[in-house]
């Protein structure tokens, strides 16, 4: 059965933000259009991500060491198993799907914190003597992001990050198929939200049925 990864950073929900009002369409669109897949819904707001801090350093210091997992402490048994979940669930999963805002000319930070997670060596890529290699290579993933401003073209192209980010990482990972939804402009023309909005979730239905 095909996987999806629904993973969505906003701590808003589809009423009241653009890029889940938009990341709303296509996946229901998508279930619709793909019955028999399984969608996984990964609220990052709501889900346990571990950030990597000295207890996940410490624990995986000594996994590293040949030291059994029953050997580390219970602050590095519950951070280290978690992250390890999130990291077999992405590479059990064929597809993704990302949903965040532009903040700040990137992302949530919690998005940076479960990429994070799943950036494991051995695991989604692996070093060898021309460089790092990425092990994702049968997936395909999409990004759907919410831009206040237009960052689609001019100066301002330069200064996103977000999109820039996954897509370098997807890269790294050796996904060979990443794509970018992008509704943008609502806030710098708001008498144009609305027609943006409906014009960005027409376009995620589309992609919905094909994706």
């Amino acid at each position: 059965m095909t996987k999806v990864l629904y993973i969505t950073a906003h701590p808003h929900d589809d009423t009241m933000s653009y890029s889940m009002a938009v990341g709303k369409a296509f996946i229901d669109t998508y279930r619709e259009a793909n019955p028999d897949h399984e969608v996984i819904n990964l609220d990052l707001y709501s889900i346990d991500v571990p950030a990597i801090d000295v207890d996940v350093f410490s624990g995986w210091g000594k996994l590293r060491s040949g030291q059994d997992f029953e050997a580390l402490s219970a602050e590095e048994k519950t951070k280290v198993g978690r992250l390890s979940e999130l990291c077999e669930q992405f590479i059990a999963a064929d597809k993704y799907v990302f949903v965040t805002p532009l903040w700040n000319f990137s992302f949530p930070p919690v998005m940076k914190a479960y990429i994070d997670s799943v950036a494991v060596a051995g695991k989604t890529f692996k070093y060898t003597e021309k460089g790092p290699v990425g092990l994702l290579t049968d997936k395909k993933a999409l990004h759907i992001q919410a831009r206040g401003g237009i960052y689609s073209e001019g100066p301002a192209a330069a200064m996103e990050m977000g999109h820039r980010y996954l897509d370098i990482m997807m890269q790294f990972f050796g996904v060979p198929s990443f794509e970018g939804l992008f509704v943008e402009g609502h806030a710098a023309m708001p008498d144009k939200a609305e027609e943006i909005k409906a014009n960005a979730i027409a376009r995620a239905k589309d992609m919905g049925k094909t994706f």
